[in-house]
């Protein structure tokens, strides 16, 4: 393989990742939306604690911190977006 079959393997893997990514963040709108019903706050530190311990676990030895650095974003994305869902309606 050359350079460019590689990159076309990452430009395949970063369109399923974003597809993943939509769904996600429409669980997220969905999980805000149970939350206003329910009186519930946006941020759930104890789960994120917990998800981080499984997803760095998951990952092993090599990936734990560059997953764990992924992780956090993804519940600073999501975590915004839920905010954003709950203030505009």
């Amino acid at each position: 393989m050359d350079l460019q079959d590689y990159r076309a393997l990452i430009d395949e893997i970063d369109d399923k990742l974003l597809k993943l990514f939509i769904d996600r963040m429409d669980v997220s709108r969905q999980i805000a939306q149970y939350k206003r019903e329910h009186g519930l706050p946006v941020l759930d530190a104890s789960r994120e604690r917990d998800k981080l311990a499984v997803i760095g676990d998951k990952a092993g030895d090599e990936f734990r911190s560059y997953a764990q650095t992924l992780y956090n974003l993804l519940f600073e994305l999501s975590c915004a977006y839920q905010d954003n869902v709950l203030n505009t309606g």
